[in-house]
Order: C-alpha cells, then structure tokens, then sequence
C-alpha cells in the first residue's frame, strides 16, 4: 500500500440498478427469491459497498496488488427498485498496515438504503492465488 490513503478520506460511487440485480436474480436456482419482489438484492447491495470501496483504494495499491474483503457489517433498511441511481458514499476510518476499515452508506435518492462498516485486507495477488491452488489442490478441485 501506498501512503496516500489515510483516515478521513471519502469517496462517492454511483450506480444504476438493472433489473438483472433485483432479488429473483441473486440465486435463480432458489425458488424461494423467485417469488420474491423485483427490488435490489441485500446480496448485490453488499457487493456495491464492497465495490465502492474498491474503487477508493485502487489509486492506493502497488502493482500487483489487490484488496480482499474480511468483514461486513451493515443494515440495508429500504428497497429500491429497478431504474432509481444509488450512491455510496465511503469514509476511511483506519489504515493500520494492511488492514483498512471504512463506513458506508448507500442512498437511492429517496431514502438511505443501507450503512454499515466494511473491512479490507491488501494482498499481493501472485500469492494470495498461489494459496488458493494449494488449498484446491489438497480438497483435489480445480482452482
């Protein structure tokens, strides 16, 4: 990591939600979210925050480098549907070596959708996947 991203720094990322990212889609297989109503999925909502966070740390990362997600922590209290744009708006509250922590909070235009807390971990990619093909490996999958 580079030292560029300290406390207090925030970043908004901005998304439109399709319909492909309403609940029936999040596991098709799953008859129980078929009947569900085409709203945006916690599930995908959980993946924006993440993203947006992503998105705040790239200019921050060496070459080679990545972050994975250790730990969410967040309520999501509104639907949206199809069409409206969301915001998250993230706010980096600790930078302790490697480790990273940051408050979210997604809003669709009308109402706060969701906020929370997301945790990230930086990691080299070449090694973070050499672990992953061993451990695929010793449960005899491919990686």
């Amino acid at each position: 990591m580079k030292p560029s991203l300290t406390v207090g720094s925030t970043h908004r990322f901005t998304y439109r939600v399709p319909e492909n990212k309403t609940v029936p889609h999040l596991f098709p297989e799953a008859r129980d979210f078929q009947v569900m109503p085409h709203v945006f999925a916690t599930g995908y909502m959980v993946g924006l925050m993440e993203w947006a966070c992503i998105d705040m740390i790239r200019p921050h990362l060496e070459d080679g480098e990545g972050t994975l997600g250790t730990l969410i922590d967040v309520d999501h209290t509104a639907a949206t549907p199809p069409g409206l744009t969301i915001n998250v708006d993230v706010e980096c509250t600790e930078v302790k070596g490697k480790l990273l922590r940051f408050n979210v909070k997604a809003h669709d235009g009308v109402d706060v959708i969701g906020k929370g807390r997301h945790e990230r971990y930086a990691v080299m990619w070449d090694k973070f996947t050499a672990r992953v093909s061993e451990k695929a490996a010793k449960a005899g999958v491919a990686a």
